[in-house]
């Protein structure tokens, strides 16, 4: 793991950006299935498993929207219930 070591007395000052958590990012990204409205999520971690269900969402029909850390899902358009096995294999 990596860390951070600090040495001295002097302030300390500057950023970090926290993302949010996957596993509590995926199942709410699931749950944009059961809504008919669009469904905007923000503060996303930009990790395999999420761009993973958001291309599978995609290729289910579902109009998707997403950057590094923001998604936009719209599940209306959904075509298909058949999940291709190689999509959900990686997550």
């Amino acid at each position: 793991m990596d860390y951070l070591e600090i040495e001295g007395g002097h302030p300390l000052s500057g950023e970090v950006t926290i993302s949010g958590a996957k596993n509590a990012a995926l199942p709410i990204i699931a749950a944009a299935l059961l809504s008919d409205k669009e469904v905007k999520l923000k503060n996303l971690p930009n990790v395999v498993d999420i761009r993973t269900l958001l291309k599978l969402l995609s290729m289910l029909g579902a109009k998707v929207d997403h950057n590094d850390t923001e998604a936009t899902i719209d599940c209306s358009t959904i075509t298909s219930t058949k999940a291709v096995y190689e999509i959900v294999a990686q997550m």
